[in-house]
């Protein structure tokens, strides 16, 4: 009688194969980003390498990420940007007490007017201008909210009279290049830039190649943030399209802004 053959070896090969990609991948910030804000704003001053004034958080949630910054930088004057209803109450209780925080309860894109928040419910961190498709999670993404959009760069010009910009963090699900069109004469203010990239830019339909040439014609260094530090990526390969939260730095080179 003839044996069939033993499938079981190579399945284990490729099964450890498999984890030792992601676990090489995550080493390298791949998919690090789900619950790292106290290591990326570590990174973040480190690159300053100087006290920031003034921060500008677009895609506040809740105030997980300025909480952060606030109990690093107690002086730090920092504008939140947060479009949902729900999470806007919780940031106005949350930081009643504070002075040097602005809440602006507005979502941030390339134009102004208004625009519709979708997400699996009210509040949601997977919140988006984009309808978002995760049927292969299994979560609905039903739920819409009417909000009002804006660019930064009117609100750079006419509330923050267009000083300099220390810490520039974006997390808009998917957003966050419409968000940096949306800076114009205000992202050459910026020093550093910390912005998100995963699997809701296939929502959107936005590569890493999006973010790469346009922070790198900006005259901006980018920087992948791992668990051991800061990577430096110093040219554009198709292998940093990996769809899994990682977030990034960009450090303005330019000497034309000011010095501490």
């Amino acid at each position: 009688m003839r044996s069939e053959p033993n499938a079981t070896s190579p399945q284990l090969l490729y099964r450890a194969m498999g984890l030792l990609e992601r676990v090489s991948a995550y080493a390298r910030g791949r998919g690090y980003g789900a619950a790292s804000i106290g290591n990326e704003i570590k990174q973040i001053l480190r690159m300053r390498n100087a006290t920031p004034r003034l921060a500008i958080d677009i895609g506040g949630n809740v105030g997980n990420y300025t909480a952060e910054l606030r109990s690093r930088s107690p002086d730090l004057e920092i504008h939140v940007f947060e479009p949902s209803a729900k999470n806007v109450a919780i940031l106005r209780t949350r930081f009643v007490q504070d002075p040097k925080i602005t809440l602006v309860a507005c979502a941030l894109s390339d134009h102004s007017g208004s625009a519709t928040l979708f997400s699996n419910v009210p509040g949601s961190s997977l919140s988006s201008l984009s309808k978002r498709k995760l049927d292969h999670f299994g979560i609905p993404f039903e739920c819409t909210e009417a909000v009002e959009a804006m660019r930064f760069e009117d609100y750079w010009t006419s509330v923050l009279a267009e000083r300099q910009l220390d810490i520039v963090k974006i997390d808009v699900e998917g957003h966050e290049l419409a968000v940096l069109r949306g800076f114009g004469r205000a992202l050459a203010a910026s020093r550093v830039v910390q912005f998100e990239f995963g699997g809701c830019n296939i929502d959107t339909r936005t590569y890493f190649r999006d973010f790469w040439y346009f922070f790198t014609e900006a005259g901006f260094n980018l920087y992948r943030i791992t668990p051991i530090g800061a990577e430096r990526i110093h040219r554009y390969r198709e292998s940093e399209e990996a769809f899994t939260v990682t977030n990034f730095i960009a450090v303005n080179q330019s000497a034309a802004l000011s010095s501490d």
